[in-house]
């Protein structure tokens, strides 16, 4: 008996979707692989294959309503389709052992397993064909397309091929990657606790360090902001290919506006060049990070940017910290002494 998949979601379907969306139990939202229906398939209706990562299975489903159709799982460890093509685990190997597991053969009458197009990197068409019988067909790039895509004949149209990234789906991302910020974050705070506290008379853990170290703080959350949100939702329109260099031309011009503003007055050059050079870098830093997310990278490009990126990044954190602390020096040292 094959499990049959609904295709309207449930209120706990969208709660699954919230908590991943904020990294909660990404790790563990899958499906388990295997042969699915969707509607009331018959032995001529299409195969679609997907990854068991639940989200992806969801987006799937919601999208099939009214349209019967199998729908075949494959294990990609929870990744989705995308990126599990880029690692290998969606893939020629796992599509032709999950047909011959399912028995697919045995279900429908027809040999044409539909991929999505974003599933194309990590499979060999003519390797399915000799290794389990089935014929390739690449899908649109998104789910819901899929009913008009079939109702044509398995024909795509130019639209359907194209790979946007659009505002709103960089925002979507945007709650996931903050939330992997939140480790660093902590030895990120440590450091800027241990480091305001230094100044001419020695070590000063007492409550007139924190002004220094609140405006650190704030800093350091402008470099966050700009680099994790700012950077994703302009990225378009900043200057240069490189995501690094994207968050840094945000994180500056956050920077410059931060400093003309009246929170800044009574600032010394040290300390303001200071907090200037740590919000680029953070914000550069963050940017990079996004590139995991974005659909017109490459792993190569990426390692690449990294080489150069990250020796500048450091630099930057390192030179900010080296004038921030030696701001507290500067004048016979900060008011607390």
């Amino acid at each position: 008996m094959v499990p049959r998949l609904a295709t309207r979601l449930r209120p706990a379907d969208h709660l699954g979707r919230f908590r991943v969306r904020w990294g909660i139990g990404r790790d563990r939202y899958r499906v388990r692989p295997g042969l699915y229906a969707a509607g009331t398939p018959g032995p001529d209706s299409p195969v679609l294959v997907t990854a068991n990562y639940k989200l992806s299975v969801d987006a799937l489903r919601r999208d099939l309503d009214g349209v019967d159709a199998w729908i075949l799982v494959l294990d990609t460890h929870g990744i989705n389709v995308w990126c599990a093509a880029g690692k290998g685990t969606f893939g020629t190997a796992e599509l032709c052992r999950r047909v011959r597991e399912t028995g697919l053969a045995h279900v429908v009458a027809h040999r044409t397993l539909v991929l999505p197009q974003l599933g194309a990197p990590g499979v060999a068409a003519h390797e399915v064909r000799a290794g389990c019988g089935f014929s390739v067909v690449y899908g649109p790039v998104r789910a819901r397309d899929l009913p008009a895509f079939l109702a044509r004949g398995m024909e795509a149209t130019p639209e359907m091929r194209r790979v946007t990234f659009r505002a709103a789906e960089r925002l979507a991302l945007v709650p996931v990657e903050v939330v992997g910020l939140a480790k660093p974050s902590v030895w990120a705070i440590l450091a800027i606790f241990v480091l305001g506290g230094i100044g001419p008379h020695g070590f000063f853990p007492a409550a007139g360090a924190w002004p220094r170290r609140l405006a650190a703080l704030a800093a350091y959350l402008a470099g966050v902001v700009s680099g994790a949100v700012l950077t994703p939702l302009a990225l378009p329109w900043i200057p240069g290919r490189a995501f690094s260099l994207k968050g840094a031309l945000a994180g500056a011009a956050v920077a410059a506006a931060a400093a003309t503003s009246p929170a800044a007055r009574g600032l010394g050059a040290l300390e303001t060049t200071a907090y200037a050079l740590m919000v680029t870098a953070v914000a550069s830093i963050c940017a990079m990070n996004f590139t995991g997310a974005s659909t017109f990278t490459s792993p190569s490009g990426v390692e690449k940017e990294m080489r150069r990126a990250i020796p500048l990044q450091a630099a930057a954190i390192l030179a900010a910290a080296l004038l921030w602390v030696g701001s507290a020096f500067a004048a016979g040292g900060p008011p607390w002494r």
